[in-house]
């Protein structure tokens, strides 16, 4: 009997790595920008923060609790949601909304549709995309009242709007058609207007450091994402063969931010490597088309959200071949 063999469940693949072991690494990742964005817009942005991390690990709790279910906090997933929500906020965005944005996600996006890894796009995003239905406003108002702890009030619009409303042209502002190293650099470390985590560019890239170190992701997604954006943005946007406007279209919005930490999310993106690269891709042409074309100067949320949904299908046309059957008697097979 002892040679039998004992055939259990899938998966059978099994790793030392833990969703706990995986959320906290994303956690140390933010703490740049988070840590940026405290000391740049000053201690409102660290209220606005806790404020929503709470409610996103209360409504988890509640939530279970309620449901007799087993308590998932411990895998620190709501934490996680909870902070990337928070920083794509603006920091002058009323605490009680924030609050509402960060219950939306856990109890209508993660929890209703069976918990971590069973929602078909990421929580924060859908949270962030309510928030800008509901109270759009609010959720557009970058402008501060009190200084933060750089010595910066930000009185004016957002450096992507500058360029959307201005045909192209930004920096500096008071020169038409032509783009200062300055505010280039201003635009990488941080010091301007947006919200809390999406303004330094270095300090996300320190956080895709750390996340590609600790492999708990490839730089698949964000390289396909980004560098489609910006082929597209070179050939077809407002200020077409213009590198200066491209590399102004790279470092202002949440183009980065979303491309490292949510674009890569493991519930809501492909499992294969060429699903991978081809999801990236439509982010990036959404993002593109939404900044030339939309309404709105910003659209990575919403592109990351409708990349989301073609999921299935990019998996499905993406789908490896089986032993011994032909890639088209296999899809054939699945449709059947």
């Amino acid at each position: 009997m002892s040679e039998l063999l004992h055939v259990s469940s899938a998966p059978h693949v099994r790793a030392k790595t833990s969703t706990s072991n995986v959320m906290l690494w994303v956690i140390i990742a933010l703490l740049p920008t988070t840590c940026f964005g405290i000391y740049n817009f000053g201690i409102r942005a660290l209220i606005l923060l806790v404020a929503t991390v709470l409610s996103c690990v209360l409504s988890e709790t509640v939530f279970n609790l309620i449901c007799k279910k087993k308590n998932t906090i411990g895998d620190l997933s709501a934490v996680v949601t909870g902070m990337i929500l928070a920083l794509n906020m603006p920091v002058n965005l009323p605490i009680w909304e924030a609050v509402i944005g960060g219950v939306f996600a856990i109890i209508v996006v993660k929890m209703l549709f069976g918990g971590l890894g069973q929602n078909f796009m990421n929580p924060a995003l859908a949270a962030r995309c309510f928030l800008l239905i509901a109270f759009a406003a609010d959720m557009s108002n970058f402008k501060t009242t009190t200084a933060g702890f750089a010595g910066k009030i930000y009185s004016g619009a957002t450096p992507l709007a500058q360029i959307r409303g201005q045909g192209g042209v930004i920096f500096p502002y008071e020169l038409p058609n032509k783009f200062s190293t300055s505010s280039f650099l201003d635009a990488f470390l941080g010091f301007t207007p947006g919200t809390i985590g999406e303004t330094s560019v270095l300090c996300l890239l320190i956080g895709l450091v750390i996340l590609v170190a600790a492999k708990v992701i490839s730089l698949r997604i964000p390289l396909a994402y980004i560098g489609t954006f910006a082929v597209y943005m070179f050939v077809f946007g407002t200020k077409a063969f213009s590198w200066e406007y491209v590399v102004a279209q790279l470092l202002t919005g949440g183009l980065v931010f979303g491309a490292i930490f949510m674009a890569t999310d493991y519930a809501t993106t492909p499992i294969t490597r060429k699903g991978q690269i081809l999801f990236g891709i439509c982010c990036g042409l959404l993002t593109g088309i939404f900044r030339t074309i939309g309404g709105s100067p910003e659209g990575v949320s919403y592109a990351i959200i409708l990349s989301n949904l073609m999921v299935p299908l990019i998996e499905k046309i993406t789908i490896p071949r089986a032993f011994g059957l032909s890639k088209k008697a296999l899809v054939k097979k699945e449709v059947k």
